[in-house]
């Protein structure tokens, strides 16, 4: 995909109307820190749209990014973060259930987990929720750059054991760095898109 405009059109908080979007999305999960707008950053080919920080946590809303004025890419709060409070998480999760639930347009949900750990406990319950919800995530693996090509193969194996993926299942180890994966985001992105306009 050739990224011709990009914007930040939506933020949606806590208390936020959901917007009626004509234009299929793209949702983006994962525990913080995980890479989320990097990723996001790099299939837009923007280095500051979406803010990335240091900080855990740092999202906090539902952000609607429009690319090409053809689909959106929703960043999603970040989960896992024990120094939120219990009732931010909670109204967090709530949004994000709303959203998951109540959104017309949603086509895919990518669950970003790092490549360099096993799938936390919370990247478990993620995932059992998103397929409980009827979705049938695509794994980002981010932070590949961190590990020798020879190793890539065996995190992802442990990745697909830890989660219980079936032997379908779609994971997709990825670099903000070295734009591994990049190509295998825009083939879904461009697929997307072409559905839609089959779909009319």
């Amino acid at each position: 995909m050739k990224i011709i405009d990009a914007e930040l059109e939506t933020v949606c908080g806590i208390t936020s109307k959901l917007p009626k979007n004509h234009l299929p999305e793209i949702a983006f999960c994962g525990r913080s820190n995980v890479g989320k707008s990097s990723l996001i950053n790099t299939l837009m080919e923007r280095k500051k749209l979406a803010r990335t920080s240091q900080q855990p946590g740092k999202t906090q809303t539902l952000n609607f990014y429009k690319v090409n004025s053809a689909l959106y890419l929703v960043d999603l709060p970040g989960y896992g973060y024990a120094k939120n409070s219990q009732a931010n998480r909670e109204a967090w999760g709530r949004m994000i259930q709303n959203y998951l639930t109540g959104s017309e347009m949603l086509r895919y949900v990518f669950q970003l987990v790092d490549i360099r750990h096993d799938p936390t406990e919370d990247d478990q319950k993620m995932y059992d929720w998103l397929t409980y919800l009827g979705f049938d995530p695509i794994i980002i693996a981010t932070k590949s750059d961190k590990l020798k090509p020879r190793e890539i193969e065996a995190h992802l194996d442990r990745i697909s054991e830890v989660l219980g993926l079936e032997s379908d299942a779609i994971i997709v180890p990825f670099s903000s760095v070295t734009k591994q994966g990049l190509d295998t985001l825009n083939d879904f992105m461009d697929q997307v898109i072409e559905n839609e306009k089959e779909m009319k």
